[in-house]
């Protein structure tokens, strides 16, 4: 069993210090998680990579979430980091009411969305619509444009094989394309 695994399942077991093992265990890989969403932000974007992995770790840990293993807590870690950026969104979509909102499209590798915060809003709402056709396809969207994960990452993090993965993409991107017609997944 991954040493990840076992302070996880120390946390559920309601041992305190477990918390204090796991931040450096993890803090590395989120961190690198972190980092991918935010250079892809502009430069005078408010939030920082830190500021989003210790803010998406406090949610985690704060939580009564029980987590699996190691790759259901970076799930739940890519999720949370997703939920930040969408709140960011929000209140900065708020800020500019009355503007109208442009569409970007949604790019293979990463979000573009750093110019336009209602591209994330957009996508928080087709991801969630995703999700009650295909949960699959759905969390695999989020891990591969919030967390940054490759297709082979995603496949060990959901017990997936590779070609699963691409499967389950290929179909999200379509359904994208036809369902959503301002977010391509090219």
């Amino acid at each position: 069993m991954h040493e990840v695994t076992q302070i996880l399942a120390a946390i559920d077991a309601g041992d305190s210090q477990a918390a204090q093992q796991l931040m450096p265990l993890v803090y590395d890989e989120l961190r690198r998680l972190a980092a991918v969403r935010m250079a892809e932000e502009r430069p005078e974007h408010t939030l920082q990579a830190t500021a989003l992995v210790h803010e998406a770790y406090l949610r985690l840990i704060g939580s009564d979430q029980k987590w699996e293993n190691r790759g259901h807590f970076f799930a739940a870690a890519a999720n949370s980091m997703r939920q930040i950026l969408v709140d960011w969104a929000r209140r900065k979509h708020a800020i500019k009411r009355g503007e109208h909102a442009r569409r970007e499209p949604l790019e293979e590798q990463a979000l573009a969305y750093s110019a336009d915060p209602a591209l994330i809003l957009d996508l928080d709402e087709a991801v969630t619509d995703l999700a009650s056709e295909d949960a699959q396809a759905a969390e695999i969207v989020k891990l591969r444009l919030f967390a940054g994960l490759s297709m082979t990452e995603i496949g060990e993090t959901l017990g997936l094989s590779r070609s699963a993965v691409f499967e389950n993409w290929q179909f999200a991107r379509a359904w994208f394309a036809g369902r959503k017609p301002g977010l391509n997944a090219e």
